[in-house]
């Protein structure tokens, strides 16, 4: 998180008699936020809170100092000893000594060149030094990677300046440049640079703590998504922290029905609920089959006016919500008029076919202007959906066939998309899988899932053709120097027997988001896609890792499909768009119909790098996705070692550790 910004010094941690303490590592202050807690310990002390102390370090030295937690801290200035108690504010400066609890846990602040003058005289062994130059070089390496997308920035910010005269593709603009190109100049073109009416057309990224402005323009809170009058939510997730979720979405105690289907268990599970409020429903769905997880990321929030549905790719934890490269799709539908609108669609039965696997029990509420209803798989059915953007594309645990062959996992991705017609230019072009954990995989797995993938036809009528995949996942070192440092693969968790076959060398390609600004902060965000250029035929973002758990393999000579866990996803295809059919739940009411009214258009799906003036007919609108890696991607080169979170790493991080480390995922997490 802080890696983006530049040091500004360290807090030194101290012995008793004040000299520096070698066996703990230091804490990087860098210019503006910064937060100190019981996770910058070597040991769990209770009394030390996960945000214990903030602090906001500026250029001339000092650092204004909130006490966050509880208990008070001592802090040492000028010959004196202050006490500060919880929410009282100071400001140190260098050389300023502070007890983060009164006679324990002491940090002497250091502004960067002067953290040596704790030492003690016999520190200046050669280790010493070694270690001094380590954090030195980080510290460089560090302030080149600012000094560079400091640059990109501005590279972009000067050509978005520059393009603003220009007609926005949603407008129809066409030129002569050819269509699959990278526009030299980097356009900055951000998915909010469109109408607010066209973005259930895309998906958004989450903002990420400690980016440049310019990186998280068209980002995503959850504050964003949870607003308004919301009667009932129904919250889909894998692991949940209720303590942060609350604190990070206070709107949430406001919600009078909240159902949480959720994928925790043990002392997970029994921390969920013991934090639960009163009114909130658990659910865990049943898992038939042993290893499967509910791992689906979705939200249902009923307004008066109708039902906003959400799918993403975060955890309900603070780190994956601030910290990670993540992506989230929304749209909101009305009630239907049941006496002239009784029409069912895809996206409705495929969503209410999915819920009903989840079992949860069922509830009553009592609703305006609808009176008491039952919340259960059915009830999602009272929602108009026709001017859905998307299909869903989900998983389910069992053993399918017959018609429910086709319904799920990876051949639910089939069938979907031969049933759509696209540009030849997509012929055998390759595909694209993106995630952050690897299952058990053969190569003979890989090519029924590159069957699915491959899937559809071209305008002229032939078979689109197998498309060669390549794998985005981060190396070591982009873990290593990431804004989290070795925390970051906690993420990605996959081991070294899964990460290390022979015949995946072949597929490794690199995580390279300079363009998002998210190069630093490693993806937990998972898409497919297949393109041609900057040209996407389709684009996937799901919960769905690569593994056989979460897409599904054929058995019994391709008559059953087998599938361990509950995941879900949102694809992107070239459609037919009906303007007027915008709608919203919190009645926003900068939201308008364009200013050029169109009955209806075709779509065409792009990368934010297509270059802003390439050409497309009159009648086709390009909807740029904001794609979070560069395309196409770059192979591993010799040098690169895929990230197994198994292997122990020596080689410093960004914040100085090392790995194998705790991590802390939970607020109340005493572990």
């Amino acid at each position: 998180m802080s890696a983006s910004r530049v040091k500004l010094g360290a807090l030194v941690p101290l012995q008793s008699n004040l000299v520096g303490n070698d066996s703990l590592s230091r804490i990087p202050i860098f210019e503006g936020a910064n937060t100190v807690g019981r996770c910058n310990l070597s040991v769990t002390d209770k009394r030390v809170s996960r945000k214990h102390i903030s602090l906001h370090a500026s250029t001339d030295g000092s650092i204004e100092v909130l006490v966050e937690g509880p208990n008070p801290i001592i802090v040492r200035s000028g010959g004196e000893r202050k006490k500060i108690c919880s929410q009282e504010k100071v400001t140190i400066a260098n050389g300023d000594i502070m007890e983060l609890i009164p006679g324990n846990y002491s940090f002497k602040y250091a502004t960067f060149g002067n953290e040596n003058t704790t030492s003690s005289p016999t520190d200046s062994s050669s280790k010493k030094g070694k270690r001094h130059s380590e954090e030195d070089s980080l510290a460089v390496k560090r302030n080149r990677q600012i000094l560079e997308d400091e640059a990109l920035a501005r590279t972009l910010q000067s050509n978005f300046a520059q393009d603003n005269a220009t007609v926005s593709d949603i407008s129809g603009s066409s030129q002569s440049k050819p269509a699959n190109t990278i526009d030299s100049k980097m356009d900055k073109v951000h998915p909010l640079s469109i109408p607010k009416e066209w973005l259930p057309l895309i998906f958004r990224l989450m903002r990420v703590q400690g980016l440049p402005a310019w990186a998280n323009s068209s980002s995503v809170t959850i504050q964003d998504v949870i607003q308004g009058n919301v009667l009932v939510a129904v919250l889909s997730n894998y692991m949940v922290d209720i303590d942060w979720l609350l604190s990070a979405c206070p709107d949430l105690k406001k919600i009078p029905h909240v159902l949480v289907v959720h994928g925790e268990g043990g002392a997970s599970l029994e921390r969920l609920q013991k934090t639960k409020p009163p009114n909130w429903i658990l659910h865990k769905p049943p898992l038939p089959i042993s290893y499967g997880t509910h791992h689906s990321k979705a939200m249902l929030l009923v307004y008066p006016q109708g039902i906003r549905v959400v799918v993403h790719t975060a955890n309900l934890i603070y780190v994956d919500w601030n910290n990670k490269t993540q992506g989230l799709w929304m749209q909101d539908f009305p009630w239907k008029d049941v006496k002239v609108n009784n029409r069912e669609c895809s996206f409705e039965n495929d969503l209410v076919d999915y819920l009903r696997t989840l079992k949860w029990p069922e509830f009553s509420v009592k609703l305006p202007a609808v009176g008491n209803v039952a919340i259960n798989a059915a009830f999602f059915k009272k929602f108009d959906y026709s001017s859905a953007t998307v299909r869903l594309i989900a998983s389910v645990p069992g053993y399918h066939m017959g018609p429910n062959l086709k319904k799920w996992g990876h051949m639910k991705m089939r069938t979907v998309l031969n049933e759509h017609i696209f540009d030849k230019e997509f012929h055998k072009s390759p595909l694209v899988y993106q995630f952050s954990s690897l299952g058990s995989l053969d190569e003979r797995w890989l090519n029924e899932f590159a069957s699915s993938m491959s899937s559809g036809t071209s305008d002229d009528g032939s078979p689109l053709g197998i498309g060669k995949p390549l794998i985005i996942w981060p190396t070591v070192e982009d873990v290593r120097c990431s804004l989290e440092g070795y925390a970051a693969g906690n993420a990605i968790p996959s081991p070294q027997k899964n990460v290390e076959k022979d015949f995946l060398k072949k597929y490794w390609a690199r995580w390279k988001a300079d363009h998002v600004g998210r190069c630093r902060a490693m993806p937990h965000i998972k898409t497919y896609t297949r393109y041609n250029g900057q040209n996407i035929a389709w684009f996937l973002l799901t919960s769905s890792n690569l593994s056989k758990a979460a897409w599904g393999a054929l058995q019994k000579n391709n008559t059953q499909l087998m599938i361990r866990s509950y995941e879900l996803g949102i694809l992107f295809l070239p459609s037919v768009v009906h303007p007027q059919s915008h709608f919203s739940c919190t009645g926003d009411s900068s939201v308008k119909q364009p200013s050029t009214p169109l009955n209806e258009f075709k779509t065409k799906l792009a990368t934010l790098c297509l270059n802003r003036s390439s050409g497309t007919d009159s009648s086709s609108q390009v909807i740029r996705l904001p794609v979070p890696f560069r395309l196409p991607p770059q192979p591993y080169t010799s040098e690169d070692v895929p990230w197994s979170w198994d292997r122990r790493y020596t080689k410093k991080d960004v914040h100085g550790q090392v790995w194998p480390r705790h991590v802390q995922l939970y607020t109340s997490d005493d572990s």
